[in-house]
């Protein structure tokens, strides 16, 4: 085996050699050196998160949507009942829909909310609220038919007053920890939504920090683009979605894993942190089956599923997660886990996942 000094002496003749040989191999020669000075400032700045929350604990928790849960054929409440009872979950992120809480304009019920809000509270767990109008679950922008036929210069001020309504109901509500505000927001290629002006999400921002001064506001970001938030607003966290494995329907029309190393992530958030002084988590980290064209996620083979996410992928998202070096880690998918168990004979996943829950809470 060769020595770190005969390496790097073999490496000096190397690029003594391709220096030499023209233009193109210089060139290359450049481009060598800045990516890997730049691979090397993203890995120094993943040590360094990883080194500064080293003693944070992990909080693991879940997005939970009953009209997902009730796509399924579940019941909502035994939904969520088995996931505070059974895998212990005690970190949830709910969604206020608009379409749900004012299906008839000027006629606010948020009895779809309170329940959920009151088993949180219950089981001692505490509750990430989305607000706005493109919050989590396809289509992203929950609004209700009527709105969708007015022009914005008639939506948008509507649109905040149920936001404000939900936060003066909620915002005093011992389950509550944060609000997540309009759940990425920028992501044009993905969703059925109307706008995306930024004034909009500083005016919703503006307003809800003027209604609850004391409760935190998460903006989201989405997967994989390396960068940080530079302009308005500055939320008091930002939060990132993580997807590992997906259906490419664009060129390749095949499953596809990110060959991306978990230390990216904590790279976004350690560069997130240092140039914007705020934490990042991870709200909405893949765990639940991304199915090809012309399936259903009520009706697909299992097999089909397991191309995706298995049990073993399951145990590995967990690990994965852990991994980043973000201490909160919101599952996404949960609802499908217990489809699985419940409809499909297929307890596995779920399994898997209350070791994982049980593994962490404990650690």
């Amino acid at each position: 085996m060769l020595s770190p000094h005969q390496i790097f002496a073999r490496f000096a003749a190397w690029l003594k050699r391709t220096w030499k040989a023209g233009l193109w191999q210089k060139a290359l020669i450049l481009l060598s050196v800045a990516v890997l000075l730049f691979i090397t400032f993203m890995y120094s700045v993943a040590q360094w998160y990883y080194f500064k929350h080293r003693n944070t604990p992990v909080q693991l928790g879940a997005t939970f949507i009953p009209d997902y849960a009730t796509s399924f054929g579940l019941d909502p409440e035994q939904t969520m009942d088995a996931m505070i009872n059974d895998l212990g979950i005690k970190r949830f992120r709910l969604v206020s829909y608009w379409e749900n809480g004012e299906a008839e304009q000027g006629k606010y019920d948020f009895s779809f909310l309170d329940w959920q809000m009151k088993k949180a509270h219950a089981a001692g767990a505490k509750v990430t609220l989305a607000i706005g109008l493109r919050q989590p679950r396809w289509p992203e922008c929950h609004w209700p038919a009527w709105a969708q036929r007015l022009p914005k210069s008639e939506w948008e001020p509507l649109l905040k007053d149920y936001i404000r309504a939900v936060v003066e109901r909620y915002r005093d509500h011992p389950a509550l920890e944060s609000w997540q505000l309009e759940n990425e927001f920028f992501l044009k290629a993905f969703g059925e939504c109307p706008d995306f002006s930024r004034e909009r999400l500083v005016d919703e921002y503006k307003l809800v920090k003027n209604l609850d001064i004391n409760t935190p506001v998460v903006i989201s970001m989405s997967n994989n683009a390396i960068g940080t938030p530079i302009y308005q607003p500055t939320p008091d966290e930002w939060a990132i979605s993580i997807y590992k494995r997906v259906w490419d329907k664009t060129i390749t029309k095949r499953y596809y894993e990110y060959p991306i190393p978990a230390w990216y992530y904590a790279f976004r958030a350690g560069f997130t942190e240092a140039t914007r002084g705020r934490d990042v988590f991870a709200h909405e980290l893949q765990a639940e089956a991304w199915l090809a064209e012309g399936y259903d996620m009520r009706t697909a083979p299992i097999e089909e599923y397991y191309k995706t996410i298995n049990p073993e992928r399951l145990e590995h998202r967990f690990r994965y997660g852990v991994a980043t070096g973000m201490k909160k880690i919101d599952l996404w998918g949960v609802e499908w886990w217990y489809y699985m168990k419940e409809k499909r004979n297929t307890p596995e996943l779920w399994n898997v996942a209350k070791e994982q829950f049980a593994k962490y809470a404990q650690d």
